[in-house]
């Protein structure tokens, strides 16, 4: 495993100056470490319809990911040493859902893991991830059953319904429009990153850094739209730039993997429309450096996109690794233009070694008068080694929680079982449910420090006040 490691960072390394791509096999493992939260994080929009929305079976026999994984020892990224689904700490995952003008919810806001049926968001995700010193926010807004010719119609296209005086891109009540499902999709996007905090704990601020569009069935066919999907795709990366006021932001499509480059049916017309597209082999010369496109068919495993592939994770992961290499190649391009850094006006005091169980006890006891007054609230986090979310519910002493699991069942764990990552994460939920407990926010704000985000434990002792503070001095070297 550290051989591989040593692998990647040397290919990293040579990829600054060289032009050699990263290969999926060089990817390691998530090292488990956060962001680093000081930078703004980079944000990257997935669009499209179905099958950007996912529908790669995990489990099962051929053709699900654990088959794959198993038997074919591929995407050993995904998995660590003892066969778990690793999480990348580094990686935020956000789906949100709408239907055309209806109201948009939540349907995941966790660190990168395998949760149910995967898109290409898993290789997207892994390959930013690994290449940004950033925190990186995979986000993704969609819905099945949609045209770019007309749900997915952007602003400036001809036949366009909506109000294109409306930056904020808000879908007119009532009815089915022309681009309807374009305002949606951006307007709950949007949404996301005004509450930034909520979708990626501690960030201030972001960048938009990249669109990435997986999308074409609903374009085949009668009534589709295939001879004008150039025309409307060149509009689709434009107005993506302006609405979300990110104008040096990369963008990748991948094609439909049935389809075939050069193909006089609708699906060769499609294809040849986003290769089109591409800054290196295509038309448009402003796009090279800032677009690119991911030919699908060599790495298709059969199906088509109108039946989902038929559920193959294979191909939903070769897909994903595909458009995440593709934008790897743009950022190391330096097309897309950086936002600056947010100062540190600090260096992070190392805790005390000695002092790590003092500071997980007085955690507990907040935890444990949260749980006598009747404010813990069953909310579920990630506890390390876990492929699932688990709830705290109760604090039966000083040594233990209990746990209840997404399948229901309790458990208690000692304290001395979880990691500094998971102790963490509960002075986030003690936070969460006592806002205005000096205590725990400067509670939280040692752990915070410990994982180096000093700009983001600063703000929760200031929100303590100094006499809290004060008192937190002693866990530090």
């Amino acid at each position: 495993m550290q051989q591989r490691h040593k692998l990647f960072a040397a290919l990293v390394s040579f990829l600054l100056v060289g032009t050699m791509a990263i290969q999926a096999e060089d990817l390691p493992d998530p090292d488990g470490k956060p962001a680093d939260m000081s930078k703004p994080v980079k944000v990257f929009i997935l669009l499209g319809q179905s099958n950007m929305l996912g529908a790669g079976k995990v489990a099962g026999g051929n053709g699900s990911l654990e088959h794959v994984v198993k038997s074919k020892a591929k995407y050993p990224y995904l998995v660590d040493d003892a066969g778990s689904w690793t999480t990348r700490n580094d990686v935020r995952n956000v789906r949100v859902m709408c239907s055309g003008s209806g109201p948009w919810k939540v349907y995941q806001n966790e660190w990168m893991t395998i949760s149910g049926n995967i898109g290409p968001e898993m290789g997207i995700g892994h390959y930013v991830g690994q290449v940004l010193d950033e925190p990186v926010l995979i986000l993704k807004s969609c819905i099945g059953n949609r045209s770019l010719g007309y749900d997915l119609l952007p602003p400036s296209a001809e036949g366009y319904e909506g109000d294109k005086d409306d930056p904020t891109r808000t879908p007119k009540p009532g009815g089915w429009y022309a681009g309807v499902q374009y305002d949606g999709d951006t307007k709950a996007a949007k949404d996301v990153l005004e509450d930034l905090d909520t979708y990626y704990p501690g960030a201030k601020n972001f960048e938009v850094a990249g669109f990435f569009f997986w999308q074409g069935a609903k374009d085949l066919g009668k009534g589709g739209s295939a001879d004008k999907y150039e025309e409307n795709l060149v509009h689709f990366i434009k107005d993506l730039r302006k609405d979300f006021n990110a104008p040096n932001a990369l963008f990748v499509c991948a094609t439909m993997g049935q389809a075939k480059k050069g193909g006089g049916d609708a699906g060769g017309k499609i294809t040849d429309a986003q290769l089109a597209v591409d800054g290196e082999t295509g038309k448009y010369p402003e796009f090279k450096g800032n677009v690119a496109t991911f030919y699908a068919n060599p790495v298709s495993m059969g199906g088509s996109a109108n039946g989902h592939y038929s559920g193959n994770a294979e191909t939903y992961m070769n897909v994903g690794e595909g458009m995440g290499s593709a934008m790897v190649e743009l950022l190391r391009s330096g097309a897309g233009g950086s936002s600056p850094p947010a100062p540190i006006t600090r260096k992070a005091r190392p805790l005390s070694p000695d002092k790590a169980v003092a500071l997980h006890r007085a955690l507990i006891e907040e935890l444990k008068t949260l749980d006598t007054s009747g404010l813990l609230k069953p909310m579920p986090i990630q506890l390390s080694g876990s492929r699932s979310k688990a709830a705290l519910i109760g604090v039966p002493d000083n040594t233990t929680l209990t746990f209840r699991s997404e399948s229901g069942r309790t458990a208690n764990v000692p304290i001395d079982k979880l990691k500094p990552l998971d102790m963490a994460n509960l002075a986030m939920l003690a936070a969460k449910l006592s806002p205005e407990n000096p205590t725990v926010q400067a509670l939280l704000g040692v752990y915070l420090e410990g994982f180096g985000r000093v700009a983001e434990a600063d703000a929760r002792f200031a929100r303590a006040g100094p006499e809290a503070s004060a008192k937190m001095s002693t866990y530090f070297e």
